[in-house]
């Protein structure tokens, strides 16, 4: 070894290779930072089955979360447009706003961000989603949400502009323990797909491993909630805007694919694959917003497992272990706060200042939130 080798800096090891853990490591790549992504099986990451809303109004988020949120979607078109120019690639960003339907005129202006949308009335809720059922009489339209196509393009685009940048990838390697030495991390014990196990040495990682998280630091109140999935091919303009139903939704793409999600299944654990509970509870969904939908051909089923905590907010920043920061339990809102996260735990890892306005809400993600006074 040469003694420019053995005074190279040890790569942060980022532990998921998920869409938290590609943006981490693209945003830390971006900085000169040398990173390597230890992923156990992509397919499996939130980032691959979400619908891609970027929804933080038409979510009905309040208070820290919302005020993240926000953050996050101003962030998107300047983060979106880096990986694009590093990867060459489209990510699929539309801004086609997002109409949330209600019952009554009442139940719509009680919704937590009624401020931020358009009211709409049973007319005008017509103009903006021609055919949706006739139980729905009242609307908001919160035309600064968005969407992302994430499945099909914004992963293979992190992707790809992450080895761009010079990122270091060990696929199908899962991570079983983290070692600490001096109260500090030290290391990570891995297995790969063939059953050997490995010892690599770090002091700085990020955990971004999704709903996973909780099985490899056993502080950490991350759960999965599983969500069934399904998608249609409409005829092409038939559905202008993302519909956002309570328990439902219908997220249209350029091309006609229209995704509809998703199931919220707290008590399915790991299990995989599609039930026929599951599918009948998302073709009702279907009947109960806009009923022409019923008619329209199925492309794909699929399903995945969101990263949950006890109040459905991130845990972000410091962990238990010093010299290891956390990116998980996003939730709903991965695909959505990607950015920002991405930007706030890399400017933690270069022990650079965050930008304020995101520094000033990380105390509300702490991990130990839930057992801590303050």
């Amino acid at each position: 070894m040469t003694a420019s080798d053995s005074s190279a800096p040890e790569p942060v090891l980022i532990l998921g290779g998920g869409l938290m853990g590609l943006a981490v490591a693209h945003q830390l790549a971006r900085r000169g930072i040398p990173v390597t992504v230890l992923s156990r099986r992509r397919s499996e990451a939130a980032g691959f089955v979400a619908a891609g809303m970027l929804a933080p109004h038409a979510e009905g988020l309040e208070g820290a979360l919302l005020q993240l949120g926000q953050l996050s979607l101003s962030r998107i078109p300047s983060w979106v447009a880096q990986i694009e120019a590093d990867s060459g690639l489209p990510c699929g960003l539309r801004s086609t706003g997002i109409v949330v339907p209600f019952h009554s005129e009442n139940e719509r202006d009680a919704y937590p961000t009624a401020p931020f949308g358009e009211p709409l009335n049973r007319e005008q809720l017509v103009q903006e989603l021609p055919g949706i059922n006739s139980a729905w009489s009242a609307g908001l339209l919160f035309a600064q949400d968005g969407q992302i196509d994430n499945r099909r393009q914004l992963m293979r685009a992190l992707e790809s502009a992450c080895v761009d940048r010079g990122v270091q990838f060990q696929e199908g390697v899962e991570v079983l323990e983290l070692f600490t030495a001096n109260d500090h991390l030290s290391g990570v014990r891995t297995r790969d797909s063939e059953g050997r196990e490995a010892t690599l040495r770090c002091e700085r990682a990020v955990l971004c491993s999704g709903a996973w998280s909780g099985q490899l630091l056993a502080q950490l109140p991350v759960f999965p909630v599983k969500g069934q999935m399904l998608s249609l091919q409409s005829p092409r303009g038939a559905l202008r805007r993302v519909i956002f139903g309570p328990g439902i939704y219908l997220v249209p793409r350029e091309d006609g694919l229209v995704v509809v999600g998703a199931t919220s299944e707290r008590n399915a654990s790991f299990r995989e694959g599609l039930t026929p509970q599951g599918q009948t509870t998302l073709k009702q969904g279907i009947a109960a917003l806009l009923p022409e939908a019923e008619n329209w051909p199925p492309m794909e089923r699929w399903w995945g497992f969101r990263p949950c905590t006890p109040d459905e907010s991130p845990l972000l920043g410091n962990s238990p272990i010093p010299g290891l920061l956390l990116a998980c339990g996003h939730h709903r809102n991965g695909v959505l706060m990607a950015g920002a996260t991405s930007e706030l735990i890399a400017d933690l890892v270069a022990e650079s200042q965050p930008k304020k306005d995101l520094a000033k809400l990380l105390p509300n993600f702490r991990w130990d939130r839930f057992t801590s006074p303050n």
